[in-house]
């Protein structure tokens, strides 16, 4: 875990204030956080859902894993330390998303359960919604989309997860996606019902 090295420093509150955002985005802010093995479908529902939920009004943004390994936290490798401080990152990212009313989804592997139950009690009861994005191995191996699998199994990616390195699946999820049987409109719709139903959803 990072220490805060920094001194002299002020937390300052907003000027305006969460409620008001979110009573103009005519939504509540939420972290939906998408987690499983790699090809199970995490980024693909994700960005389906935010194009989905942007066509009826809605701001929504997701953070991809990949996409923040090129910038944010391009200076972590794969050891559980860097692991956990890239999840780290990201749940601090995604809590000042939430903290002005977007409804945001991060779509990570995060394998290790701590580290995604740390998010969790750094964010305000109730906004944080873990997605087991579930699949069994065969079919993600059958997948591969990128190949990673193969050559996990070759022993030429180090530390994979899943072959070579742990996944520990969420013990009470609030949703699980089992994609090997359901389609993703399915898999989309499961998650805006799930919104509408917690009232994040007001237009």
């Amino acid at each position: 875990m990072a220490k805060q090295v920094a001194t002299n420093i002020t937390q300052h509150a907003p000027i305006i204030s969460r409620q008001d955002k979110e009573k103009l985005l005519g939504q509540k802010g939420i972290l939906l956080w998408f987690t499983g093995l790699s090809a199970a479908g995490k980024s693909t529902i994700a960005h389906t859902l935010e194009s989905e939920l942007l066509k009826r009004g809605y701001l929504a943004a997701v953070l991809d894993g990949d996409n923040i390994r090129h910038g944010l936290n391009k200076d972590l490798g794969f050891s559980h330390d860097d692991r956990e401080e890239n999840i780290r990152r990201i749940g601090e990212v995604a809590k000042l998303f939430v903290g002005n009313g977007v409804i945001t989804m991060t779509a990570f592997i995060s394998p290790y359960r701590a580290d995604r139950d740390r998010v969790r009690a750094n964010i305000q009861n109730g906004d944080f919604v873990e997605i087991y994005v579930k699949c069994p191995m065969d079919e993600l191996e059958r997948r591969d989309p990128k190949g990673l699998y193969k050559k996990a199994r070759a022993g030429e990616i180090k530390e994979y997860t899943g072959i070579s390195a742990p996944y520990e699946e969420p013990a009470n999820p609030e949703i699980t996606l089992d994609t090997s049987e359901l389609s993703l409109p399915e898999c989309v719709d499961t998650v805006l019902n799930y919104l509408n139903q917690q009232g994040n959803l007001k237009k």
